[in-house]
């Protein structure tokens, strides 16, 4: 489905130029959600290497431009490529998404005193991250590609990820590491719900590749 709306996307048009858009938003809320990482996780400080702010106000204002380029081209052009537009705002609201689960993020490290471990869910927590990290490169890849068998790969290869998340989430309501500090615990369970948050907006920008506009964010139906 996705690759007949390429079709679409690679002519000189307002609707390519919205979809090349919508791969620079996609990078900017990589960007955010892996620095984001780095200050809660991995820094005793509470320094910002990059501005959050900034970057999300870029991310906003790339979507309103994409939703006026795409209208646009639906006006002139008239509605022969209507789902393809559709599927392409859909998208970009997930892609949005992702910048605001980063700010939350930040928000979370400049709030949490140190460096946020996980206790016994440390293990699986890193596993969790490594996923989403490489899930966004190849999301990335497999849209702007339009790469149906990687994004069915992809749908497949992380399909554990949310309910890990969920476990987590369940086992620190229930102190089941008592040796983690109320703030760390709070911490944790958002963190990990932000993750899991994250992930699925990712899966959604994956199924628009295999799936009719209907379908975006739901399993293929082959699945």
């Amino acid at each position: 489905m996705f690759k007949k709306w390429l079709a679409i996307f690679q002519k000189d048009t307002l609707m390519d130029r919205a979809y090349q858009r919508s791969f620079d938003m996609l990078a900017i809320t990589q960007a955010m959600c892996m620095e984001a990482k780095i200050d809660l996780r991995h820094r005793e400080d509470s320094e910002i290497d990059i501005s959050m702010k900034d970057k999300d106000i870029e991310v906003n204002k790339y979507e309103r431009d994409v939703r006026r380029k795409v209208f646009n081209h639906l006006v002139v052009q008239g509605t022969a490529d209507l789902p393809s537009g559709l599927a392409l705002i859909s998208t970009i609201i997930d892609i949005e998404r992702l910048g605001d689960y980063a700010k939350n993020m930040i928000e979370l490290a400049l709030d949490h005193p140190g460096k946020l471990h996980g206790g016994k869910f440390e293990e699986k927590i890193v596993r969790i991250e490594s996923a989403v990290e490489d899930s966004f490169n190849q999301t990335q890849k497999c849209f702007e590609k339009a790469d149906a068998a990687l994004a069915l790969e992809l749908l497949d290869k992380y399909a554990w990820v949310n309910d890990v998340c969920d476990e987590i989430v369940k086992e620190v309501v229930k102190e089941k590491d008592p040796d983690i500090r109320s703030g760390d615990a709070a911490a944790l369970a958002l963190y990990v719900r932000w993750l899991k948050r994250i992930n699925s907006h990712l899966r959604n920008i994956t199924t628009s590749v295999v799936n009719p506009f209907n379908r975006i964010g739901f399993q293929p139906k082959n699945k």
